[in-house]
């Protein structure tokens, strides 16, 4: 399981990835992050033509019952994955 250090610290180096990922490994890193900080989704999914939000509320919806520690240790394996892909 990963601690809330090895999680903070994960969050740091996804700020320096080498390489942009694709929109959605984005949405994945976006997801996880959200449900192992704060857990399941809350508030209404956005409207309109907000296609940004929507995308952002349906990946990290799709995360909704996952525990904050598991969310957390795939968060880290995937930022741990991205630097040895890179």
């Amino acid at each position: 399981m990963a601690t809330s250090a090895e999680f903070e610290a994960a969050a740091q180096r996804a700020q320096q990835l080498p390489t942009k990922p694709s929109n959605t490994v984005l949405l994945q890193l976006y997801a996880l992050y959200k449900q192992a900080s704060e857990g399941d989704v809350s508030g209404d999914r956005p409207g309109g033509f907000d296609f940004k939000a929507i995308a952002k509320y349906d990946a990290w919806a799709s995360l909704k019952g996952k525990s904050q520690d598991d969310a957390r240790q795939e968060y880290v394996g995937l930022v741990d994955s991205l630097f040895q892909g890179a």
